[in-house]
């Protein structure tokens, strides 16, 4: 039985695209459904073109028993994948789900996470404070932004004159080199570890 991967975004879906496309032929798990609190949200149109199911939901939903909850416990995942996924996780989703909610985050936590610490956001404060090196991590979804436990990080150098768009790129790759691995990783492991 092949693993049951849900992918929670936000905008264009660039790493869920990457997660999709690496367990396309995979024999350990597979990518069930891509939500996203954002109709008009490119990552549904780029798990459409890939065969994948997708749902849309409102913030009321994401926060009601009797919404995405009861949808996820329907999909019974092994792992929820949050994959640049802009509102807070509620506690209700947590619980049912506990330890199978991870996220990337496009810094070196615990430095430059919390509320409002995302995209762009992360990459101009990096610059500002003349970082020499960023990265990614990736890490359990606990009930505070940025704060779960982690899992892996990854990290790449800058340089002086990297600006914002430069360090996002840096990171970027980085984000399609390991997400999938580490996904794949967990997956593995909760098959050895019941």
């Amino acid at each position: 039985m092949k693993k049951r991967i849900v992918i929670f975004a936000s905008g264009s879906g660039t790493n869920a695209q990457n997660i999709i496309n690496h367990f396309k032929q995979s024999k350990i798990a597979e990518v069930v459904q891509v939500l996203s609190n954002n109709e008009h949200a490119k990552v549904l149109k780029r798990a459409e073109a890939s065969n994948i199911e997708t749902s849309a939901f409102s913030k009321e939903a994401l926060f009601d028993e009797n919404g995405v909850l009861v949808l996820l416990k329907n999909l019974k995942p092994d792992l929820i994948v949050l994959a640049g996924f802009l509102l807070k996780f509620p506690e209700t989703i947590l619980n049912a789900f506990p330890n199978k909610v991870i996220n990337i985050h496009p810094a070196l936590l615990p430095k430059y996470g919390g509320k409002g610490m995302y995209g762009k956001y992360v990459h101009e404060a990096v610059v500002a404070n003349a970082e020499s090196e960023s990265g990614i991590t990736i890490h359990y979804v606990n009930k505070n932004y940025d704060e779960g436990a982690i899992i892996f990080q990854a990290t790449v150098a800058l340089e002086k004159e990297d600006t914002a768009t430069v360090v996002a790129e840096k990171v970027q790759k980085l984000e399609h080199e390991f997400f999938p691995k580490v996904i794949e990783s967990l997956l593995i492991k909760t098959d050895t570890n019941p």
